[in-house]
């Protein structure tokens, strides 16, 4: 009677392994997913920091330079402000084609590898 139920057991012994390996394969793909997502973030965190500082570098010399060319450090720090407030004006209205179109593209082919 052994002999007559052991396709059965094996096919459940098969079906139990796929699933542990299709499991394993998932933390894998996951574990890939949130290590290369979590290195671009810090990636993109200390770009924006060194970016941050730079822009204030700028903004002080700026506020400086145009201060003492018009003889007004507060009109000078207005003019740098107005140029920032120009730059996030831009910004905002390409922020759909900045950040979404490419967040997108980068997920999908993060979390569907098209090499399989």
């Amino acid at each position: 009677m052994g002999s007559f139920t052991r396709p059965v057991q094996d096919l459940g012994k098969e079906a139990s392994d796929y699933i542990d390996l299709r499991i394993d394969d998932l933390k894998l793909r996951t574990a890939k997913g949130l290590s290369m997502t979590l290195s671009k973030l810090v990636y993109v965190l200390l770009v924006l920091f060194v970016v941050s500082i730079i822009l204030i570098a700028i903004a002080i010399g700026g506020v400086m330079w145009i201060g003492e060319a018009i003889g007004s450090y507060a009109g000078g720090a207005a003019i740098v402000a107005g140029v920032f407030l120009l730059v996030l004006g831009v910004l905002l209205l390409l922020r759909k084609r900045l950040f979404r179109d490419s967040f997108v593209p980068l997920f999908i082919n993060m979390f569907f590898d098209d090499d399989k």
